[in-house]
């Protein structure tokens, strides 16, 4: 099959080779354009096997934007998770009608359920039942971690242009140059440890970054703020999997607390939310002693701080600024009450 470049490449004729069975019509109901380009498109079919709208995901409509993609890699990297194990996830994610990418120009599409369409909702920091969402999200990341727990995952490619190099000083530079541009715009407006953490991070990037590593891994979603989930019921659930990647299961926990709920709410129930994981992967097999969990906590609140401070210093190319600054605000302050610089230092200086 081919690839579809473009909305107007989504033909009848293309999705009557991905259901296999005649789809007489297609309606573009919305498309846009971000780090994806993105359409949700309706089908007219006789069969009963085709639904009423999907979700696809192609090549941003830009090509500057596209140009971005491929030297990161992120497009086809989530199409390789959706290919080689989409809808045998242990966790709600959307339903895979079909996903194909070709490494080789970065092109990728993903035909996805409609999540709307399937009465699902997307939670927010501000919602009064946060503190569900969060418990169930616990509950579900350690059914996904331990389900992966010891696989070798050979499939999983990091997206290329976040591939670990420690010896690589220029793409230190790089990944560093988004924090520096944080600095600049931000820090003056910040606690003193944002400037703290931030020149760290700027000077010791890939020793931080090895940090990260450490630990027994497993597959993580690796991405998981509130805008990458969606409740089913009382279920959540995770889309948007670019960035999954072999890490400990602690770096989606710590992403979760720390950049997507509440400052108060976060000190109020991170210790209780931590515990209920912990004794969610004992259920499933995996055990994960407390100080181990609480460490690793601290340690990853820290990759919330780098992901919310490059995304805001980036405006809002990558996302709304508003929720972007709101981001930032949570991490810098979880990074405060965790003491994470000094936990940083004393690694660091061993």
């Amino acid at each position: 099959m081919t690839i579809p470049a473009a909305v107007n490449e989504l033909t009848p004729e293309w999705f009557t080779d991905v259901f296999t069975t005649p789809v007489d019509a297609v309606h573009v109901l919305d498309a846009h354009s971000g780090t994806t380009g993105r359409a949700r498109v309706g089908l007219t079919a006789s069969s009963s096997d085709v639904p009423e709208t999907v979700f696809v995901k192609l090549q941003p409509f830009g090509e500057d934007q596209r140009k971005f993609l491929r030297q990161i890699g992120l497009g086809v990297a989530e199409a390789r998770l959706y290919a080689e194990v989409g809808d045998d996830l242990p966790v709600r994610a959307p339903r895979v009608w079909h996903s194909d990418y070709d490494s080789s120009d970065g092109s990728f599409v993903m035909v996805l359920e409609d999540l709307t369409a399937s009465g699902c909702r997307f939670p927010t920091p501000s919602d009064d039942d946060i503190v569900d969402v969060a418990a169930s999200a616990m509950d579900e990341l350690a059914v996904l971690h331990a389900g992966f727990h010891g696989r070798d995952l050979d499939w999983l490619r990091t997206p290329s242009g976040m591939r670990r190099k420690p010896s690589d000083s220029e793409t230190a530079s790089r990944r560093a140059q988004f924090i520096v541009s944080a600095l600049e715009q931000f820090a003056d407006d910040m606690p003193a440890v944002f400037r703290r953490l931030g020149d760290l991070y700027s000077a010791r990037s890939l020793d931080i970054v090895a940090l990260f590593a450490e630990g027994e891994r497993t597959l993580i979603h690796g991405d998981t703020h509130s805008g990458n989930l969606f409740v089913d019921g009382g279920r959540t659930g995770f889309y948007d999997w670019a960035v999954a990647s072999r890490g400990p299961g602690v770096r989606d926990v710590g992403y979760f607390l720390c950049n997507s709920l509440p400052i108060e709410t976060r000190r109020a129930e991170e210790e209780s939310l931590l515990a209920r994981y912990r004794s969610a992967l004992a259920r499933n097999g995996v055990e994960l002693d407390a100080e181990t969990a609480y460490t690793q906590y601290r340690l990853f609140a820290v990759y919330s701080w780098i992901a919310a401070a490059s995304t805001a210093a980036m405006g809002s190319q990558w996302q709304p600024i508003d929720v972007s600054l709101a981001a930032m605000a949570s991490t810098t302050q979880a990074i405060e009450d965790l003491d994470s610089v000094g936990l940083l230092e004393e690694r660091l200086s061993g």
